[in-house]
């Protein structure tokens, strides 16, 4: 099956913003934000069943390249990202907020 696999639906990075606390993200470590955004992809594929098979072959890739990818090792660029994205027939946003409330933010501050 060559194409995308779905048409129009939206992927928000915001889904899990409640989920986990900042002390509990390390967004300086191994995981940080390419886990999260993997993370994400997985829970949409899951979501709308859609296997790695599946994405592999809207993709044009192997199987095996699409492990690569949802596995978080490998280096995730915005041009592989957007093949993913394009592949599920989704639109990806993202949504960049501080992680702490701005009024307890300018206090530290001052």
């Amino acid at each position: 099956m060559q194409g995308r696999v779905e048409e129009g639906t939206a992927m928000a990075l915001r889904r899990s913003a409640g989920r986990v606390s900042p002390e509990d993200r390390d967004m300086d470590g191994p995981a940080g934000l390419p886990q999260e955004i993997v993370d994400e992809i997985t829970w949409y594929m899951r979501e709308h069943k859609i296997t790695r098979a599946e994405l592999a072959t809207s993709m044009g890739v192997s199987p095996g390249r699409v492990s690569q990818i949802l596995s978080g090792e490998d280096n995730l660029t915005l041009r592989t990202l957007a093949a993913v994205v394009d592949a599920l027939g989704a639109r990806l946003e993202v949504t960049v907020q501080p992680i702490e409330e701005p009024k307890e933010l300018f206090e530290e501050l001052g």
